[in-house]
């Protein structure tokens, strides 16, 4: 009997959160520009370019036979968030919303769809978003590509039909029902009946007619067809589906609090900041970011004390269990604990620093005034000031002492100045950038390991070290990088405009190089994921890291 029980396909709804900045990108026109970039690649796919092999011909006739519609629903404005890595800039939380229905008009086929065939073209569409969010082009908006789209798939019919869904029912057809509540599963046939049982146990329906049921990455929703006709525009969407992604958006925004936070901690230890303040202004605005999802969580939590609507409270309630809220704003709140206690180790390390430099200065002026030097001077020109012409032995003898009195006065005041302006370049750092084409036209790129900017393009460089030329250390660090040997042409400028490395004050001087000998021996270093020779024109393609594009441009490499 249970092999003989199925749904009946209706259509889906998919999410997928995301970051957006308005002043880069129009909404409207990004989601109707990615809703045709998504049919365009569904109408190049082929079967080689397909994972599942033995489903290949079912999911080219699925996406030669889709009805999709995009549109962006903000969640949070005014949500100023930074990526940590990319430095790209926000300020507005939200996602994209596709309403999908396969076979819209044929119901033979709806019928021989199932879970294992909905999960798939999912996997495709992340695929093609994560392609297209790392288009130069794309910078304004910033996909949860690490999450797979969550996937609403909904029935209003079954066979048979007339389903009551008591507790009877529910059990005699668990499998079934197993497999349609979790999408991403699969449904292989050597599940456990303990896993068809939890899958069945959270049905939020209050109703027999109904199933409801909500996971981490996918949901199912089965009404009979007259309900689903009256109630599903007017109630279900707007009190069971829509909850769940704005959920998952405030999971996708703490999960990327913490991963700045994580990245913040690193870069703190590591020294790779070059002042105090760029650390202050970073976690400030992540505090301020904390804040508004806390804001947003209490506003859901005075739902559910004050909301008399027992079915959406239930829902919510299961939201914030299926998405572990608790946990990770917990994690968060530990994570600004641990910076802020590395922050404490830099202001102590700081005000060390500060107090030695204090304490030198002093040294100096106790020299000055202990040795008698400045009362000696004083003395000096009081005596030939009153001396006569006649005196003019002593004269020549009281110049020459107010001379070399003054002399250490000079140099002392020169090694404070000196001081004071080693303390400034202290908080400036200097790197060198290498602009090397080979003889076809095509330039050495490498792709950064560590952030800001990991998995980046970038010029091969980095920063100068004690003693070093700058000459001297681009030459080492292409070397490290790529394990290139390189000859310098010319110097293209100095690229020290604000903003440009997100470190703080770091200026750079660019070399344009040329390869000695051949590439055979090319291969990345310890700081580098790895090294490539990018044709000129398809760097223009590329997102690339720090102000290189503009290098690239000055040296006529690219327009």
């Amino acid at each position: 009997m249970t092999e003989d029980f199925q749904f009946i396909y209706k259509e889906e709804f998919w999410y997928i959160s995301a970051f957006l900045n308005t002043v880069l990108v129009d909404s409207i026109a990004k989601s109707a520009e990615i809703e045709i970039l998504i049919k365009n690649e569904f109408s190049k796919l082929k079967p080689e370019d397909i994972f599942r092999q033995d489903l290949k011909d079912d999911i080219i006739g699925m996406v030669n036979n889709i009805s999709l519609n995009c549109k962006w629903v903000p969640f949070l404005k005014s949500f100023p968030y930074k990526d940590e890595n990319s430095e790209r800039e926000f300020n507005t939380l939200g996602y994209f919303q596709f309403e999908v229905e396969y076979y819209k008009n044929d119901q033979a086929k709806k019928e021989a769809l199932n879970p294992l065939l909905i999960q798939q073209v999912p996997y495709i569409v992340l695929n093609i978003l994560r392609e297209y969010g790392k288009r130069p082009e794309n910078k304004g908006v910033y996909f949860d590509t690490e999450s797979p789209i969550y996937v609403f798939a909904t029935s209003n019919k079954t066979k048979p039909t007339e389903i009551q869904w008591t507790r009877e029912n529910v059990e005699k057809y668990k499998k079934t029902i197993a497999y349609w509540t979790v999408i991403y599963s699969g449904q292989w046939p050597d599940y456990s009946e303990k896993l068809y049982d939890q899958r069945i146990q959270n049905n939020l329906s209050n109703r027999l007619s109904e199933l409801h049921f909500i996971y981490r990455n996918s949901g199912f929703i089965y009404m009979a067809e007259e309900n689903y006709e009256r109630f599903f525009e007017s109630y279900m969407k707007q009190f069971v589906l829509e909850p769940t992604p704005k959920m998952r958006a405030v999971l996708f925004v703490l999960r990327s609090i913490n991963e700045s936070l994580d990245l913040l901690f690193l870069k703190t230890y590591s020294g790779t900041f070059t002042n105090m303040k760029t650390i202050e202004d970073k976690i400030k605005n992540l505090r301020f970011l904390r804040g508004l999802v806390q804001t947003q969580l209490s506003l859901i939590y005075n739902e559910l004390d004050y909301n008399r609507r027992q079915h959406y409270t239930s829902v919510l309630k299961h939201l914030i269990s299926q998405f572990d809220l608790n946990d990770v704003v917990n994690r968060v709140n530990e994570k600004f604990n641990l910076i802020y206690g590395a922050m404490q180790e830099l202001y102590l390390k700081k005000s060390e620093e500060d107090a030695q430099r204090t304490e030198r200065r002093l040294n100096l002026l106790n020299l000055l005034f202990g040795a008698g030097i400045l009362a000696d001077l004083a003395g000096v020109i009081m005596i030939a000031f009153s001396l006569q012409e006649s005196d003019s032995p002593a004269v020549l003898l009281h110049i020459s002492i107010f001379i070399i009195i003054l002399g250490i006065l000079v140099l002392t005041i020169g090694y404070y100045i000196y001081s004071k302006i080693k303390i400034i370049e202290t908080e400036v750092g200097k790197t060198v950038d290498a602009v090397i084409e080979d003889d076809r036209g095509n330039v050495v790129l490498i792709k950064r390991k560590y952030p800001p900017f990991k998995d980046y393009y970038a010029l091969p460089g980095g920063f100068i070290e004690k003693g070093e030329t700058p000459k001297q250390a681009v030459i080492r660090e292409v070397k490290e990088e790529t394990n290139l040997t390189i000859e310098i042409l010319k110097k293209i400028g100095i690229f020290d405009e604000e903003g440009r490395d997100p470190r703080g004050k770091i200026i750079s001087t660019a070399f344009k190089c040329r390869i000695i000998g051949d590439t055979s021996q090319m291969q990345s270093g310890t700081d580098s994921a790895s090294v490539e020779l990018i044709p000129k024109e398809k760097i223009a393609t590329l997102d690339l890291a720090f102000d290189h594009r503009d290098i690239l441009k000055d040296a006529d490499i690219i327009e």
